[in-house]
């Protein structure tokens, strides 16, 4: 199973995880990662503090705890290569829409890439068997 197909067929929850330049951490809910043709994936982001993190600090983790009993899920280990404000890109893949004048007033939306360096399972020290 690849990490596209592991998202494509599993529900959840996922927290987007990222540390300022000085190690002060800030943990933030996020949908599942859009999954590239290069390899990469990539989630989009508003101008708030988990994107003003990754200007100094690229390195994030992302926790997603499936849906289900018990505790089943991934952690991926992630660094950022580079962000995107492409307008018409990210609006081809929003999944939520909000009216144009809701969206407008929250703000610049940037589409943010990253390596998957590492995955591992939710619990313990297990590869995630995509990784």
């Amino acid at each position: 199973m690849t990490i596209k197909d592991y998202f494509e067929n599993t529900r959840g929850r996922g927290v987007l995880a990222t540390a300022d330049k000085g190690g002060r951490v800030d943990a933030a809910i996020y949908a599942a990662p859009h999954f590239m043709d290069d390899g990469t994936l990539a989630f989009i982001m508003r101008e708030r503090l988990t994107h003003d993190n990754l200007q100094s600090n690229p390195f994030a983790t992302y926790l997603f705890m499936a849906e289900g009993k018990g505790y089943t899920g991934v952690r991926l280990f992630l660094k950022k290569v580079r962000e995107d404000a492409d307008e018409e890109l990210i609006a081809k893949m929003t999944r939520r829409h909000l009216c144009k004048e809701d969206d407008v007033a929250l703000g610049p939306k940037f589409l943010v890439y990253f390596k998957l360096e590492k995955g591992l399972d939710l619990i313990g020290s297990g590869t995630a068997e995509f990784a």
